[in-house]
């Protein structure tokens, strides 16, 4: 058998890198059932993909980087999903992607009245609420405005109290 090359069979690999795999995509996802997901996932791309493993290669760096790539697509399709959650202290939930529909009836009055009453906010309660309600993080505003965090905060609740004040005329009747 002079000249035989023994060839690295899929199942051979994956005998040997299975051990790695598993212990790094508990690193990556920090999770039992995500690791188990992503080690299933892994999985079948190394036997899809098999053929594009060149001989010589390192086996376990190639299949690491086939871990990685997957958990980073998958990654990326959760961040363009629906609901973002964003882990910083202040703890926001965002609604990234989801479409609206405006209203035609009484929203569009409703809406000048109550930029009418933002309108007649004093300017240090003005600016840090029309912040906040474009998207700003209370820390963003409180580094643009050099205020301390807890006043930035502050300013915004005592900016909602007065609106909710000068704008109950729009709140429904209570029953």
């Amino acid at each position: 058998m002079e000249g035989t090359i023994n060839k690295l069979t899929v199942e051979d690999m994956i005998a040997q890198v299975s051990p790695n795999l598993r212990i790094f995509s508990q690193h990556l996802t920090r999770n039992m059932d995500d690791a188990k997901d992503l080690y299933q996932e892994t999985m079948v791309k190394i036997v899809r993909n098999f053929e594009k493993f060149q001989e010589g290669t390192n086996a376990k760096a190639w299949s690491i980087t086939v871990m990685r790539n997957v958990f980073i697509n998958r990654y990326r399709k959760k961040k363009r999903a629906n609901t973002v959650f964003d882990s910083t202290p202040e703890n926001f939930y965002l609604n990234s992607n989801q479409l609206s529909i405006a209203n035609e009836g009484e929203s569009s009055l409703e809406f000048d009245e109550v930029m009418i009453e933002i309108d007649k906010l004093k300017p240090d309660l003005k600016t840090p609420f029309l912040m906040h309600y474009q998207g700003f993080k209370y820390q963003e505003i409180a580094d643009f405005m050099q205020l301390p965090l807890g006043t930035v905060k502050s300013k915004i609740f005592y900016a909602r109290k007065q609106l909710q004040a000068s704008l109950q005329h729009l709140a429904p009747p209570t029953k």
